[in-house]
């Protein structure tokens, strides 16, 4: 394993900004190895990002209700902050370098193909069959396999739906009833959604929301209109973008996106909660927001399907969260398998998401009476997206590298449409392979044949 390679990696993959938190309790130790106890028990570490209050109290009680019922197998978990937002990579970095991982440790979707690549997680097809696997919604499966292996799992989903302020609709002339009746089957198209933009700009409010970040959050969000338009970020093998982000599909998915910005229906710098303040009319917005609407929003909202291309009306929709996976310094590889089989059993899955607000992975865990809400309304939305237009990011270990540089090129492009109020496509074409190359020279520096 190339450790330069690890430590810079695990740097850019700290600088992508992570859209959804696995976190965690505190309790417990940082030992590290699965070492056997003075008792012949076996001792598994996890470190986990800490969480809410809720979360870390489901930790407690997980892990307080495994080691009661498996004296043999004893766990502890250290919940490692990220405030600053590099504390946990850089804890898992160090690590790293040192063969001194704990044995079971989260990280975030996008990034298991790296950590597979590279050697630092172990697979873990010897404890969830393709039977148990046919109950988790495949983009988590497709997320967490890499070379047609699994090497993580994850409890909860995560996803972007377009949220619509109906009072703001209203006043600017838009059939909200229109957008009411909307299904997976026929969704907003983009020439839909640029026309209800334009009609809702006015003085007070942008007609539409489209950044998230100007890091991770750009392609987590927007991936799925490129996949729409007959393009994806990446190749399927993740070895290569060239003849995929800059692509004529690709520039001409960029231009619609800048576009919106150039007109000035939608901001280069949302203001923080943009939608819950009515600065905009509509938004595409992470599945989170919904219980932040729930308790807060002075105004009648809704949210719909992911909008499509208008030339392919294939529907897509993001996917992603934080996983599970076993390290590759761990020495009771089994015991820490059995205790991933039980801690993602459908209850222990459905009481997460429910502490966490958050689709569950398995389908069989919205039966619990603890995801009794996702039945109907938005959150029922959301699940039916999850089941039936979800794709993962791109499963490359150079995802890290493509995120920054892509979130550089799509801001570059955005601000110079916001500054100038035109799309140039030659200067698109000329960011996108600027994509390209910086991708394609770490693939083939590590990772090609």
């Amino acid at each position: 394993m190339n450790m330069k390679k690890v430590s810079s990696m695990l740097l850019a993959s700290a600088m992508v900004v992570s859209l959804t938190a696995c976190g965690g309790s505190g309790g417990g130790d940082s030992a590290t190895g699965g070492s056997a106890a003075a008792d012949g028990a076996v001792t598994l570490s996890i470190w986990s990002p800490t969480d809410t209050e809720g979360v870390e109290a489901w930790w407690v009680e997980k892990i307080n209700e495994w080691n009661a019922e498996h004296p043999e197998i004893q766990v502890s978990r250290e919940a490692i902050d990220r405030s600053d937002s590099y504390a946990y990579e850089n804890k898992i970095t160090t690590a790293v370098t040192s063969s001194d991982l704990p044995d079971i440790f989260y990280v975030d979707g996008p990034t298991v193909s790296y950590y597979a690549a590279n050697g630092i997680i172990v697979p873990l097809d010897d404890y969830f069959t393709q039977d148990d696997l046919s109950d988790f919604v495949p983009s988590t499966v497709a997320q967490c396999t890499y070379d047609e292996k699994l090497y993580a799992i994850s409890a909860t989903e995560s996803s972007v739906a377009l949220f619509y302020n109906r009072d703001q609709l209203a006043e600017c002339g838009v059939d909200v009833a229109d957008i009411d009746s909307r299904t997976i089957d026929n969704p907003l198209t983009w020439s839909e959604l640029a026309e209800i933009a334009e009609k809702c700009t006015t003085a007070d409010h942008v007609g539409t929301h489209i950044i998230m970040d100007h890091g991770e959050g750009l392609p987590y969000a927007l991936e799925p209109m490129f996949i729409s338009n007959g393009k994806d970020f990446v190749s399927d093998d993740g070895s290569t973008t060239d003849g995929y982000i800059n692509s004529a599909e690709c520039v001409e998915t960029t231009e619609y996106l800048a576009n919106l910005i150039a007109n000035d229906y939608a901001n280069i710098d949302p203001i923080k909660d943009e939608f819950l303040n009515q600065a905009c009319t509509t938004e595409l917005g992470g599945c989170w927001e919904i219980s932040t609407l729930q308790k807060s929003a002075t105004f009648d909202w809704g949210v719909t399907y992911y909008p499509v291309s208008d030339k392919t009306k294939k529907a897509v929709s993001p996917c992603g969260d934080w996983s599970a996976a076993i390290s590759k310094d761990c020495k009771n590889v089994d015991a820490a398998g059995e205790f991933l089989q039980w801690l993602f059993n459908t209850e222990n899955i459905a009481t997460y998401a429910a502490a966490i607000a958050k689709p569950a992975t398995r389908n069989s865990s919205y039966d619990d009476p603890a995801m009794a809400e996702y039945a109907e309304g938005p959150l029922a939305l959301i699940v039916e997206q999850l089941q039936n237009t979800a794709v993962p990011r791109p499963r490359t270990p150079s995802y890290s590298v493509f995120s920054t540089k892509y979130a550089e090129a799509m801001t570059n492009i955005f601000s110079r449409a916001a500054s100038d109020h035109v799309v140039e496509t030659d200067y698109i074409q000329s960011e996108l392979d600027s994509v390209v190359a910086a991708f394609q020279e770490d693939y083939d520096m590590y990772y090609a044949n």
